[in-house]
């Protein structure tokens, strides 16, 4: 049973191409940094976004009620 290696940044592509493998499959077969960025970035607007929403929950819903309910300060909340 062969063992295959990974190929080096400077070795010749394996698809044919006679180009170096750090820039022709070398981004087509790894998350390239660019990538994680992005996903962090998009992961932090989420985080972000979610913490936002529970932190103005309790403030939006105790602000204003429906018509014909009257807030209850005993109990916290509209009837």
């Amino acid at each position: 049973m062969s063992r295959h290696t990974k190929p080096g940044r400077n070795d010749l592509c394996a698809c044919g191409s006679g180009k170096k493998f750090k820039t022709c499959c070398e981004e087509k077969r790894g998350t390239s940094w660019r990538s994680r960025v992005l996903l962090a970035l998009v992961a932090a607007a989420i985080v972000g976004g979610v913490a936002a929403g529970v932190m103005s929950y309790g403030e939006s819903s105790s602000a204003t009620g429906l018509p014909g309910q009257v807030w209850s300060p005993e109990h916290g909340h509209f009837h």
